[in-house]
């Protein structure tokens, strides 16, 4: 019988996908490489390139963020001004100047580089909601509303003449907008308004200048857009958009595009304000637009979206001219960015090479992630690059928060349950780019809480096992909150019309008296497992839909599911060895407990303690792959993985029960976990929106372990080697790097035992004391320590006092005092209680040596 390997496993946190952005202001810079976004109370700037974070700045309040770098190798943290009451920010072309707007009204205008403030405006009513630098072509009059101060302009144009203004700076002016509506132009070489804009009935959301035709634009959320003369501050054209304005903005030198609550970006021409973008269906709540960001350079638009993700729309098709009669198509999408997760219900490997994650973020979209990201990906745009973690596509079709997902055994077909009553299956070909809803079943009554399709590959060679996606899955099961279960039948490929409602099922049965909360379907297809938070899991024939048998033990609910593959080997239970081809099944509760059953008398086999919480999550892990060919499976240990409300995650060996290692890199609890069957990766996410991939350390552990072990015994023999040599420099130094104090103390035994000591010598030999003379700060306080240990026993205390003397005579009393380390003051007065001690003995022995004396002085004279 091959004996099993030692349980030695470990896992390390190999990579992680965290959010980037839960709220606030967006900034990119110019080259479109780095994106600055709000996170908490951070700033965080983030390599659009490879996704990795280029600094972290802390201190930034939600909504306080903007940024206009010249280049992005500019960027540092003196460049990002924070203030706690700002809502609205603004830099303008030079990144010198810096405008802050507060819910008071109050304007003011920083020196970035001095980082002092240049001039406070005041007389807008309510928060400064828009805010954006601009020049003027020409310096304009003063207005207020139409009145033109003729007089001041003439005065203006005499300064200029004279010299006494400089005329550059006559141009540079703010234009801000408030909630009441209202917009005023701020002359900041005069310090003061020079015209109020009075003709919105909202709170103006965006202002944009185009320095090519002199005109102010603005969006406000009355539902229009004005374009506004600089010349003469009268509006030029006012827009009826039919939605909340967020951000308005000019592409070229005649289209405008704005962006509001429908989620849709819109384009308009500014010489009749006709919409040319075709119609285009409204947006959910989550799509509305929050923010706009354009990059002329690269031709592209940054949209913020209110579910805090990032879209990326090209702008290349509208170089040429569009006629004044004719519409274009909505501007094309080529890169989404999730700032944030959000909670994390459940996740599964996709496709064949499992290069992608799906993802179920208590959304009604399932979100696809790039793990493996194919070829080379220097010659895209920084915007368009793709990297791990990246977004690759959005699955959209359910009505409600997606609860549930599963994938067959090629990871072509995804399965999904929602709050809608609905399930889903999806056709996921990424070779292809094409991810398409193929088939809808409606039938439950209630939220659909668990799914499962069957695992069962088919056979090697065959049709269905080279084309996947040409062969989807036989059936699908469910489980819902109306207590039932269904079985569903999967139109063939040729049959199908894709997103087709498929509302029949084979047949339902009414399962439990609570929710079903998971499903699992065994690796040969014929039985699947149900379970409730009526505490029950049942056992169910796949063919008739027939309970089998009832597993009862746990006190709360169970959460989660999973038979255990046909070839793993025998496990060990407390009654005795259960087999897997007669049936086991893994479950995990409510009542903090793991559960191993044997379906051959549907009795429990093991309880595994030791989560502080709901088990929510249960899986077999795979076996390590074999590092020579004559190992087998039954080599290893069969090994269990759980994830709880604790948020930890415990790897455990079965046979035993205990608990082989504990993982935490989540702060909150973990809904899902799924591992690679081919590499034992596992992957895990939870309430904390953080995705955390496992890796497998096991084998470097043990390689690692073994390397040191071995490189223990060789140093340990060349310890041996020194001390026969007499090479006591060496000696000392490796027996300290060692830790071996056994060692040393007979090392400085033997040296203080030398006969005959040498002349001049503190320890007993010359070559011994010029060691201890010249050890480094650290040898010399590992020394300390071990001289400390043996001078608390009378028997070793004569050598420690002796090495003591050594160390005291050659050190001056300044390095000595100036060394700092662990315990370094404990082990001082350590060294001198003990050393007060030992005088004491000896003075009392002194004092007893005169009663010796005296007595044996009076039995001479006697005799």
């Amino acid at each position: 019988m091959a004996s099993r390997s030692h349980a030695v496993t470990t896992f390390e946190p190999e990579k992680i996908i965290q959010p980037i952005y839960t709220g606030g202001d967006v900034a990119l810079d110019r080259q479109a490489r780095v994106l600055a976004t709000c996170l908490g109370d951070e700033a965080l700037l983030t390599d659009l390139r490879n996704g990795a974070p280029l600094a972290r700045i802390e201190g930034v309040r939600w909504g306080d963020l903007d940024c206009a770098y010249p280049h992005a190798d500019s960027i540092s943290s003196n460049s990002l001004l924070s203030l706690t009451v700002l809502v609205t920010v603004a830099v303008d072309d030079t990144a010198t100047l810096f405008a802050t707007g507060s819910t008071d009204g109050a304007i003011k205008v920083w020196d970035i580089n001095g980082g002092y403030v240049t001039h406070t405006f005041r007389g807008q009513n309510g928060v400064i909601s828009a805010l954006v630098f601009f020049v003027t072509g020409e310096p304009e009059s003063d207005v207020q509303g139409s009145f033109i101060d003729k007089k001041r302009q003439k005065k203006s144009r005499k300064n200029i003449e004279n010299g006494s203004v400089d005329r550059d700076a006559l141009k540079i002016h703010l234009a801000s907008g408030s909630e009441d509506g209202k917009i005023r132009i701020w002359n900041l070489a005069k310090s003061r308004s020079v015209a109020a804009l009075d003709s919105h009935v909202s709170v103006v959301r965006a202002l944009e200048f185009s320095s090519s035709r002199n005109i102010l634009l603005s969006g406000s959320r009355d539902k229009t857009v004005i374009l506004w003369d600089t010349l003469t501050w009268k509006a030029d054209k006012v827009i009826p958009v039919f939605e909340s304005i967020e951000s308005v903005g000019f592409i070229g030198h005649t289209l405008i595009y704005t962006g509001g609550e429908t989620g849709r970006i819109r384009l308009w021409q500014t010489s009749n304000g006709r919409e040319v973008t075709e119609e285009q269906q409204f947006g959910s709540e989550g799509d509305g637009v929050v923010q706009i960001l354009q990059n002329p350079f690269l031709e592209c638009l940054l949209c913020v979206r209110a579910d805090q993700s990032l879209t990326f729309y090209s702008t290349s098709s509208l170089s040429g001219p569009i006629p004044s009669e004719s519409t274009i198509k909505p501007l094309s999408i080529f890169r989404r960015i999730s700032g944030t997760h959000d909670e994390i219900i459940d996740l599964a490997y996709a496709t064949t090479q499992r290069s992608l994650l799906a993802l179920a973020t208590n959304s009604e979209d399932i979100r696809l992630v790039l793990l493996e990201p194919q070829g080379s990906e220097s010659s895209s745009p920084p915007a368009a690059s793709s990297y791990f973690g990246s977004d690759v596509a959005l699955l959209k079709g359910h009505g409600d928060i997606i609860i549930c997902l599963d994938v067959d055994w090629s990871g072509c077909w995804l399965a999904t349950g929602a709050k809608d009553n609905t399930a889903r299956l999806w056709r996921i070909d990424h070779t292809n780019g094409l991810y398409e809803q193929y088939a809808i079943y409606t039938g439950h009554a209630e939220s659909i809480g668990a799914i499962s399709l069957p695992a069962q590959p088919p056979p090697l060679g065959s049709g269905a096992h080279s084309d996947p996606l040409s062969n989807p899955p036989a059936f699908m099961i469910t489980g819902s909150q109306d207590k039932t279960i269904k079985r569903w039948s999967v139109p063939k490929l040729e049959n199908s019309t894709s997103g087709k409602d498929r509302s029949r099922a084979l047949y339902t049965r009414k399962a439990h008296d609570k929710d079903i909360n998971a499903i699992s379907i065994n690796s040969s297809s014929t039985l699947f497992a149900s379970a409730s938070q009526d505490r029950l899991v049942k056992i169910w024939s796949t063919e008739e839909g027939e309970a089998q048998g009832v597993l009862r033990g746990h006190r709360r609910g169970v959460w989660s599911v999973r038979f255990a593959q046909n070839d793993m080997p025998n496990i060990s239970g407390t009654s005795g060895p259960a087999s897997a081809r007669q049936g086991l099944v893994l479950t995990g509760s409510g009542d903090r407990t793991v559960k191993i059953w044997s379906l051959s008398d549907y009795s429990c086999i093991r309880t595994l303690e030791g989560h502080t919480n709901s088990v929510l999550k249960v899986l077999w892990l795979p076996p390590p792959v074999p590092s020579d060919s004559t190992a087998t499976r039954s080599k290893y240990p069969v090994q269990i993985a759980s994830a709880g409300g604790d948020g930890l995650i415990k790897i455990w060996d079965a046979n035993t029960g205990e608990t082989a290692c504990t993982l935490d890199n989540h702060s909150d609890r973990i809904w899902a976990l799924t591992v690679n069957p081919e590499n034992r990766m596992l992957v895990s996410g939870g309430g904390d929106s953080i995705v955390t991939f496992w890796k497998d350390t096991t084998s470097s552990t043990l390689a690692a372990t073994a390397a040191a072990s071995t490189a223990r015994v060789e140093q340990e023999q060349q310890l041996q080697n020194y001390i026969h040599r007499n090479n006591y420099r060496e000696a000392i130094t490796l027996a300290l790097s060692l830790n071996h104090p056994g060692r040393l103390l007979s090392l400085f035994q033997t040296v203080a035992n030398h006969e005959p000591a040498e002349d001049g010598s503190l320890s007993g030999l010359k070559a011994v004391d010029e060691v201890i003379a010249s050890l480094a700060d650290e040898q010399l306080l590992e020394l300390l320590k071990r001289v400390r240990d043996w001078n608390t026993n009378a028997r070793t205390a004569a050598i420690a006092q002796r090495i003591l003397n050594v160390v005291i005579r050659s050190y001056p009393s300044a390095r000595l005092a100036a060394m700092k380390g662990k315990g370094w003051k404990e082990m001082v007065d350590a060294l001198r209680a003990y050393t007060e001690r030992h005088y004491q003995r000896v003075e009392e022995l002194i004092d007893e040596s005169y009663l010796v004396e005296y007595t044996l002085g009076e039995m001479e004279e006697i005799l």
